[in-house]
């Protein structure tokens, strides 16, 4: 039996979980995980870690001031995300709510060409913490999902958020690890500390028994204004 891994970590684990065929790697670009680069934004977490909440529990509240220079920060209530593109990349997807199911794991996106939007979490825009976004690497077909285009992201790459009832959110792309699935940061679901933009998907190696046993995380900080 696999270790249990602490509920915020069990929870983004079960998100991007992939279990498509063992061959579908192959078609990554490089046929593997890319190079590492730049330096995840970090925050306090030792007050800020979303817990796992119940499945119908309300999505908390992180209002705060407004942070000066950069884009797309609100100043009223937050504004759920709709679609996000990387244009460079060619990663367009539909972006919907996902929460976690009675077992206490997180709901994955309805297809691989959907993102999910760690609802309990901050939303895409707000003036501090990680809003994550997950997302499939591939099909069970061993077609490649959207977010299988976070392979070829490069540092300085633009994030668009399309939002419900508000502006864009535009981000730049500042960063990109591959983590052990069983040692994914506690701190990718802060709900203080800078704002970023989190996106999470599977990477190499392949295990035939229990899916992909990494994740590939690409942080992205707001956009500066010009």
């Amino acid at each position: 039996m696999r270790r249990r891994l602490p509920p915020v970590r069990a929870a983004l684990t079960a998100a991007v979980l992939c279990t498509a065929a063992a061959t579908a790697f192959v078609l990554l670009p490089g046929g593997g995980p890319p190079p590492d680069f730049g330096t995840r934004t970090t925050g306090d977490t030792r007050s800020a870690e979303a817990p796992a909440p119940a499945p119908h529990s309300t999505p908390p509240s992180a209002s705060g001031a407004g942070r000066p220079g950069t884009d797309a920060l609100p100043t009223g209530p937050p504004a759920e995300p709709a679609s996000i593109r990387i244009d460079r990349v060619g990663l367009a997807a539909r972006v919907e709510p996902v929460g976690v199911l009675e077992n206490g794991t997180v709901e994955v996106p309805t297809s691989p060409d959907s993102a999910g939007w760690y609802r309990f979490g901050v939303a895409p825009g707000k003036d501090r913490g990680s809003a994550v976004l997950v997302g499939h690497v591939d099909h069970a077909t061993g077609e490649l999902g959207e977010f299988a285009a976070l392979y070829d992201v490069r540092a300085g790459d633009e994030v668009s958020i399309r939002r419900d009832g508000a502006d864009r959110a535009r981000y730049r792309i500042t960063a990109r690890e591959v983590v052990d699935q069983e040692r994914l940061p506690s701190g990718l679901f802060r709900r203080e500390g800078p704002p970023v933009l989190t996106l999470i998907t599977c990477a190499p190696p392949y295990d035939e028994g229990t899916g992909y046993r990494n994740n590939l995380v690409v942080t992205a900080e707001p956009r500066q204004r010009a």
